[in-house]
């Protein structure tokens, strides 16, 4: 299965949704790193599942252990090993559909594909297993601080309720306070109403999540196939319930003409060229230039509704879902730091990889 991602920061998750736990292992991260285990535990908090009536109420402390790979607070350039007991595990709630193929979800193709599938929770496909990312993109997170690198994410859309405001304009520090993660507090307090009358429903409903990224230098990337935007946009696909991608003034950019889309070039007094657009999203052939790279990710509703479906069993017989569990109704308020997470494992790995570029002098 493909459970590992990134070329010199590397990272290889494992665990299932209602197995024993979930963990990560960090190969290729430089030793002498702090390792801030509040700022780890910091992230894992922002997305564990119980935060509020707008999210699943599995409680899962979603603490983690170290295995190896740090000695005296700092990492020791070997690999580091984290785990993340699972604690609240109902594996009854999907007794029900040992044999049944929920629409929309992974069962009928890990069935198809493997032969068996661990229908309590998804298993592997479980969404839960992105805690294990998060703890590493806290991980990366510490290494693009050092060089004053920023990421910052936030929900821009719920369901057809958008914020019609670029980030330019918004105070991102406010981001974390309220459930939706949503920077415009009045935005905020509808998407939440709207999210929880769906919940009332036994529905769910999609949205989503922004990204900027500030600090990172000129030169990341690599031509043809690793491109810059390509490999966010593979780490954004990689997360679960992601439908959408799409970086700089994306399919709106159709609209402008090339006069329009250009961003024109020019020097500052400090000698550092810059542009005076951004349509480019911070990217020219694949490689950031300096600028803020900003993107947005869409998710679709979450695939388990409290609501009877229509699907079939592992036999080809007719069969009636009944939705059960405990289950985000709108994953995006959870998702955000997931996105700065998979952000900071690529920007990481580019940024490692950027120092073998040229030769130094």
């Amino acid at each position: 299965m493909g459970s590992t991602y990134g070329k010199i920061f590397n990272i290889s998750t494992f665990g299932e949704s209602h197995g024993s736990g979930i963990g990560v292992v960090i190969d290729g991260c430089p030793a002498g790193l702090e390792f801030d285990s509040d700022f780890i535990q910091q992230e894992l908090t922002r997305r564990k599942p119980g935060q509020s009536r707008i999210t699943t109420q599995r409680k899962e402390a979603d603490e983690f252990e170290v295995l190896s790979g740090v000695f005296e607070g700092k990492t020791t350039g070997t690999p580091i090993a984290l785990l993340i007991r699972n604690e609240d595990q109902r594996s009854k709630d999907y007794s029900h559909i040992a044999a049944q193929y929920r629409p929309s979800h992974a069962d009928y193709t890990y069935q198809e594909k493997y032969g068996l599938r661990d229908y309590r929770g998804g298993g592997r496909s479980s969404a839960r297993e992105t805690a294990a990312r998060v703890a590493a993109g806290a991980i990366a997170k510490t290494l693009l601080k050092g060089i004053g690198v920023r990421i910052q994410a936030y929900v821009s859309q719920v369901g057809a309720m958008r914020l019609e405001v670029p980030y330019t304009e918004l105070d991102l520090s406010v981001t974390e306070s309220n459930a939706v993660r949503c920077p415009d507090a009045e935005m905020a307090g509808k998407m939440f109403d709207y999210i929880d009358t769906i919940r009332k429903q036994g529905d769910s409903v999609g949205g989503v999540v922004n990204c900027v990224v500030q600090g990172a230098p000129v030169g990341w990337g690599e031509p043809v196939f690793d491109k810059l935007h390509a490999e966010l946009g593979k780490a954004m696909l990689s997360i679960n319930a992601v439908k959408g991608f799409e970086y700089g003034s994306g399919f709106e950019g159709v609209a402008l003409l090339g006069s329009e889309h250009n961003d024109p070039f020019y020097l500052e007094e400090t000698g550092q060229v810059r542009t005076r657009s951004n349509h480019s999203g911070g990217i020219q052939g694949g490689i950031s230039n300096g600028e803020d790279i900003y993107f947005k990710v869409a998710f679709k509703p979450v695939a388990t509704i409290m609501q009877d479906q229509e699907s079939v069993d592992q036999h080809g017989d007719k069969a009636i879902v009944q939705g059960k569990g405990r289950h985000d109704p709108c994953v995006v308020p959870r998702a955000v730091p997931i996105v700065e997470a998979m952000a900071a494992l690529v920007l990481a790995d580019f940024y490692l990889r950027n120092l073998s570029a040229k030769v130094p002098g």
